[in-house]
């Protein structure tokens, strides 16, 4: 079997030949132009992976520009600008596309970090309020511990005070009821008559009062 041949076009023959021939003539001044837009578009490292059907469509319109007899030049040439326009807007309409999805990327990744970042700051916010809270907390029980320390200690200071004034007293007592069995028993060794009573002690005499001294005239 026979493998099977690629079949060239006659057409593109024909072109190719035409162009060979154009261009051992000389650059076309019609197509030259054509031909160095999409020369920018492949050395444009943002458009030159993109656009790939209709810059082939564009290439192919040039060198038909160029191959093309007289009485065609005038439509050929309009096709091959239409051509070379549609692959510039194509290439710069996919190069901005991809740039548009790259910055979306960009946005949404930052959004997601801005977002991270919130939460992290709401999580420290909230440990540093539960972290006042507990201390204030721990202040507060420790104050009403202190109170209920100092109120212990003053019932029993005033229960001390008061046992020590019920001693005081009862001591006073039991000093009066023996004083009272002394004067008895003293009576009773003097026949029966009281203790005669202590004199109290002279008032101390009053100072003259001073003379009220004469004006000086």
């Amino acid at each position: 079997m026979r493998p099977r041949r690629f079949a060239i076009p006659l057409f593109l023959l024909l072109a190719l030949t035409a162009s060979a021939t154009t261009l051992a003539a000389g650059p076309d001044p019609d197509a030259a132009p054509l031909a160095q837009r999409l020369q920018a578009i492949d050395t444009d490292p943002a458009r030159n992976a993109h656009a790939a059907y209709e810059r082939l469509q564009a290439r192919q319109a040039v060198q038909a520009l160029v191959a093309a007899k007289r009485k065609q030049r005038p439509m050929v040439l309009r096709i091959a600008r239409i051509r070379v326009e549609t692959a510039e807007l194509a290439s710069a309409t996919e190069a901005r596309r991809v740039e548009l999805q790259r910055l979306e990327t960009e946005r949404s990744e930052l959004l997601v970090e801005a977002s991270r970042r919130d939460a992290e700051r709401a999580r420290a916010e909230a440990e540093r309020i539960r972290l006042e809270a507990r201390i204030q907390a721990e202040e507060a029980a420790r104050l009403r511990e202190a109170i209920a320390a100092e109120a212990r200690s003053r019932e029993e200071a005033e229960g001390l005070l008061d046992t020590v004034a019920g001693s005081e007293a009862e001591k006073l007592r039991q000093a009066r009821e023996r004083e009272a069995e002394l004067a008895r028993r003293e009576a009773e060794l003097m026949g029966g008559r009281p203790p005669a009573r202590p004199k109290p002690a002279p008032k101390p005499a009053a100072k003259p009062k001073a003379k009220p001294k004469p004006p000086v005239r």
